[in-house]
C-alpha cells in the first residue's frame, strides 16, 4: 500500500510538497516583550499592543436595506448556510426585493466581516471581499465593519475567525436549541489592536500561509474522493464480473450488468426473496408507542442517512406495543431506504423496527452482504426511472432489479475479497481524513497565534517562488 500523497504528516506537523517543511507557530520568533492583556482568554500580548472593546475599532450593523426599496430590485441574499470560516461566502440566492425573506436586510461592503449571532459554534464567519452592491446578508449575522484608519478589514477577518474569539462568543451565547448572542454584546468583547502596519503585515502573512494550507487540504480532500471512487469501482467490478479475470463471460442481457461470468445466473431480486415494506404504528407521534423499555430501536431515515451502512444505534426505542405494529429486524438483517437517502442499504447490528420508508428481504436465498454490496455501489439503479432528482423506488422496482448471482461458495470468496480491499481503502481514507483534520488544526493555531502576537511576523516575506502541491495516486494492494 503506497503513501497517500506527496503530503505526509510527520509527528503531527504538516509537511509540504516533496517533504518541504511547513512552519508551525513555534517555528516563528516571538516579540521581545509581552504584557498581561488583562483578559483571561487572550493571555499575554506584545507590550506595545492596545487592548480595547471591539466597538472602539469597529461598528456593527451600520446599514440596512430600507422597507421602501423598490419591489423589483434584485438582491443576492446570503444566509447562514452560505457561509463558513474555511471557504468564506460560498453562495447566495437571487430574489426580487418583494419576494425576499424578511431577514434579508444587512447591507454589505468590502472589509466587513459576517459573524453568525445564532449557533456561532457552527462557525458561519467570513470576511466580505469586493461584494456586488446588491449583496445582502441575513439579520442572523452581525455585520462587523472596521473603522477606517483603526482596524484593517483583512486583519479583522482573521481575528474574528480565531479560536479564542469564537470560543468566547459561544461561551456568552444564551439559549439551548439555538444559543445566540446580541450584536451589542459581541462587539463589547475585548480584542487586541496592533499598529496599522502590523495589522496589514499579519493579514499579508496569514493570507499567504492559509492559502498554502488550504491548497494542501483541498489536495487531501480530492484524494479522499479519488479513493472512494476507486473503492466503489473495485466493489462494482467484483459483484458484476467476479474476481477471476480468466473465466469465460456471457452477455447478461441486462444493460447495467453487461457481461457476467458464464456460470453465473442472472435473476431478478424478487425471485431470491419477496420484497416487502416496513410498517409504522399509527398515529406515529402517539407516546404510548415509544418508551425506553422496549428492546427494539425505531429506525428513522435520518438514522440510516447518518450511518456508514451499519446501524448501531438510534435515538428512539419502540414500546412492546409499538414494536408489535411495526416490522422487526434482527441483528444481521438488511433493509433498503426508499425515502430520504433513496437506495442506501443498511445492515443492522441491533434489534430494530423499520417503517414504510424502507423495504426488506425476509427470506433471501443468498448472503445478504452480497446484495448489500450491489446496492452500495448503486449501478443497479442506472436503468430505473427517476422522479425529479431522486430514484423512484418501491417494492416492485426493487424486486425487478436483475443481478448476477454466483454459486454460494464464490459469493463467500467475493465478499472476503471486497472486505479485504475495502479495509485497505478505508485505512487510506482515514489517514487522509486525519491529514485534513491536522491541517485544519494547524491553520486555526496559526491564525490565533498571529492575531494575538504569540508569533512575530513583522520581518516575514513571502518566498521568492512556491511550488504547488502535487497529488500522487494512492493504491491499495
Amino acid at each position: 500500500m503506497t503513501n497517500l500523497s506527496g503530503e505526509n504528516l510527520n509527528n503531527g506537523a504538516a509537511v509540504g510538497p516533496k517533504g518541504e517543511g511547513m512552519d508551525c507557530p513555534s517555528n516563528f520568533p516571538t516579540y521581545p516583550a509581552y504584557k498581561d492583556s488583562g483578559v483571561e482568554w487572550l493571555g499575554d500580548v506584545p507590550e506595545h499592543w492596545n487592548i480595547s472593546p471591539l466597538k472602539f475599532s469597529a461598528s456593527c450593523n451600520d446599514t440596512v436595506l430600507p422597507d421602501s426599496t423598490d419591489d423589483d430590485y434584485e438582491i443576492e441574499y446570503v444566509e447562514i448556510s452560505d457561509v463558513n470560516e474555511m471557504s468564506g461566502i460560498t453562495g447566495s440566492t437571487s430574489y426580487k426585493f418583494a419576494d425576499a425573506p424578511s431577514r434579508a436586510r444587512r447591507m454589505l461592503q468590502d472589509g466587513d466581516v459576517l459573524v453568525s449571532t445564532v449557533r456561532t459554534y457552527l462557525r458561519a464567519i467570513a470576511p466580505v471581499v469586493a461584494p456586488p452592491e446588491n449583496l445582502i446578508a441575513s439579520t442572523g449575522f452581525a455585520v462587523v465593519r472596521p473603522r477606517k484608519g483603526i482596524l484593517d478589514g483583512a486583519f479583522l477577518g482573521y481575528m474574528l475567525r480565531a479560536e479564542w474569539w469564537i470560543s468566547e462568543v459561544i461561551a456568552r451565547s444564551v439559549g439551548v436549541s439555538y444559543p445566540a448572542i446580541n450584536a451589542s454584546d459581541l462587539i463589547g468583547l475585548n480584542v487586541p489592536v496592533p499598529a496599522w502596519h502590523e495589522q496589514t503585515q499579519i493579514a499579508r502573512f496569514l493570507g499567504h500561509e492559509t492559502a498554502r494550507i488550504d491548497a494542501l487540504i483541498e489536495e487531501q480532500q480530492r484524494l479522499i474522493e479519488l479513493l472512494k471512487e476507486k473503492r466503489q469501482a473495485l466493489i462494482s467490478l467484483a459483484v458484476t464480473k467476479g474476481i477471476d479475470p480468466t473465466v469465460p463471460m456471457k452477455d447478461s442481457g441486462v444493460e447495467w450488468l453487461g457481461e457476467v461470468p458464464a456460470h453465473w445466473d442472472v435473476i431478478a431480486i424478487k425471485w431470491l426473496s419477496p420484497v416487502l415494506r416496513g410498517a409504522s404504528p399509527r398515529p406515529i407521534d402517539d407516546p404510548k408507542y415509544f418508551d425506553d423499555s422496549g428492546e427494539y430501536a425505531w429506525v428513522r431515515i435520518a438514522d440510516v442517512s447518518a450511518s456508514d451502512g451499519t446501524l448501531r444505534e438510534t435515538t428512539q426505542t419502540l414500546s412492546a406495543l409499538g414494536a408489535s405494529l411495526s416490522v422487526k429486524m434482527e441483528p444481521g438483517e438488511m433493509f433498503l431506504s426508499i425515502a430520504g437517502t433513496v437506495g442506501k442499504p443498511c445492515i443492522t447490528q441491533i434489534k430494530a423496527c423499520i417503517h414504510d420508508g424502507f423495504v426488506y428481504f425476509p427470506s433471501l436465498s443468498i448472503d445478504n452482504k452480497f446484495l448489500y454490496r450491489i446496492f452500495e455501489v448503486g449501478t443497479c439503479y442506472g436503468g430505473l426511472g427517476k422522479m425529479g432528482t431522486q430514484l423512484n423506488l418501491n417494492t416492485e422496482t426493487v424486486g425487478g432489479i436483475q443481478i448476477g448471482v454466483p454459486p454460494s461458495s464464490e459469493i463467500a470468496q467475493i465478499l472476503e475479497f471486497i472486505d479485504r480491499q475495502s479495509s485497505a481503502f478505508d485505512s487510506l481514507i482515514s489517514e487522509a481524513a486525519k491529514g485534513v483534520e491536522l491541517l485544519q488544526e494547524r491553520r486555526a493555531a496559526l491564525i490565533s497565534a498571529a492575531v494575538t502576537g504569540k508569533i512575530d511576523v513583522r520581518g516575514w516575506q513571502p518566498p521568492v517562488s512556491t511550488q504547488a502541491p502535487k497529488l500522487a495516486v494512492a493504491e491499495a494492494n
